[in-house]
């Protein structure tokens, strides 16, 4: 399984940025960057989203990646696809999931509805004939 470490070297080397632009970007050491990349250091939640802004890449990505946060059940692998694509912008990202989940809510099947049905009976009527004996 790839760490975390190795995920962010990957999203660095596609969007082909080097270690040392890509820490200025997020705001840390070009050292701490590089210790995180190869396994030696763990990041912080606030580090993970300084370093997805440098990436220009979702910082949900990354926490799902570092366990941090689980990715959605039954997500298909749609939306880790959407958020760690390196050629979309975040506003691109995020209209693309709105569309993906509302397509999502559209097919889920709609409970059954419950129909009420009321039955009667005609009331008898009081039967006339016993009264005149």
């Amino acid at each position: 399984m790839a760490t975390i470490g190795d995920y962010i070297r990957q999203q660095r080397e596609q969007a082909k940025i080097s270690l040392r632009q890509l820490a200025d970007q997020a705001g840390v050491s070009n050292p701490y960057l590089s210790q995180i990349e190869r396994g030696l250091r763990k990041p912080s939640a606030d580090i993970l989203q300084q370093i997805a802004k440098g990436l220009r890449i979702s910082a949900e990505a990354l926490y799902v990646q570092a366990g941090i946060l689980e990715d959605r059940p039954g997500d298909s692998g749609v939306r880790s696809a959407l958020l760690t694509d390196p050629q979309l912008t975040e506003r691109q990202k995020q209209v693309l999931i709105e569309i993906y989940e509302s397509f999502r809510k559209e097919s889920q099947p709609t409970p059954p509805v419950a129909e009420v049905i009321a039955v009667t009976r005609p009331t008898a009527e009081p039967d006339d004939s016993a009264d005149q004996s």
